[in-house]
């Protein structure tokens, strides 16, 4: 299958938070009151666990003079090309499907959350209610299965967000910054080239760090301890050293209490 990506043009973001909706719905997922942050009339304020997409609200200017302006972004995971929560997994649990997503298989995570810390994007989320983790699975079950697009971009009244083959959406947003540009305005693709390409990139009006996005992500295995890089087989090693340990301790209890009945 064809590498399937989602195209984010922020230009047209009216920040309505359907997206947010419709991924509640489709996923099940509850309600998560945050409240206001006192800061952005952004209600939902962050990504996590019980939040898989998010509209960030950016307000720049005061008083709403003519300086004043919003940005919004609709945010989820990016499904990296180079994945940083896959590559720390210790079980097998996060996976890379057909077309290209970055999954999550909650059966066989053990909850170490080593995948939390390697995401460069503070997207994956520990849910302390299920003790697994958590994030945007890109609609797996309805584009890979049911052939639909993700419930996200069904539910988006401005097309702002655009679900299609990579190549496709690499050169739809080539095409939107190029009409940006030449009416002045400020452009770049975010997520084109970093992290072997992102699964989810941006067409972005500023800088990345503008709207929650660092500038250049660094790869996860630059900046993950090598101590919590665990691979299968280290897991294996852990485990068998546990065992090792248990049975020693056994040892030496059946020892003190062959001692203690010899002496009565």
């Amino acid at each position: 299958m064809a590498r399937m990506s989602m195209l984010v043009d922020t230009s047209i973001c009216i920040g309505c938070k359907g997206c947010e909706v419709a991924c509640k719905q489709w996923n099940e997922l509850p309600a998560e009151i945050k409240g206001f942050s006192g800061q952005s009339y952004d209600n939902t304020v962050s990504l996590s666990d019980k939040t898989w997409c998010h509209v960030g609200f950016r307000e720049q200017g005061e008083d709403y003079t003519k300086d004043f302006r919003w940005l919004f972004v609709s945010d989820r995971c990016k499904h990296c090309g180079e994945a940083g929560c896959l590559e720390v997994c210790p079980t097998g649990a996060i996976y890379r499907t057909e077309t290209g997503a970055v999954n999550i298989n909650t059966g066989v995570c053990n909850g170490c959350q080593n995948c939390v810390s390697a995401c460069p994007f503070g997207v994956v989320s520990f849910n302390h209610d299920t003790g697994v983790v958590g994030k945007c699975t890109l609609c797996s079950d309805r584009t890979e299965i049911l052939g639909r697009e993700p419930a996200c971009v069904t539910a988006c009244p401005t097309d702002a967000l655009v679900w299609g083959e990579r190549e496709q959406m690499l050169t739809l947003a080539d095409q939107k910054q190029t009409r940006l540009l030449s009416r002045g305005g400020r452009a770049r693709v975010y997520g084109k080239d970093e992290l072997g390409g992102l699964n989810v990139f941006f067409l972005l009006q500023d800088e990345p760090e503008v709207y929650g996005l660092p500038s250049a992500p660094v790869i996860p295995r630059d900046h993950v301890p090598q101590g919590y890089a665990f691979t299968a087989a280290g897991s294996l090693l852990l485990g068998l050293a546990a065992v090792v340990s248990f049975r020693n301790r056994r040892v030496g209890a059946d020892d003190r209490v062959s001692s203690t009945e010899e002496e009565v």
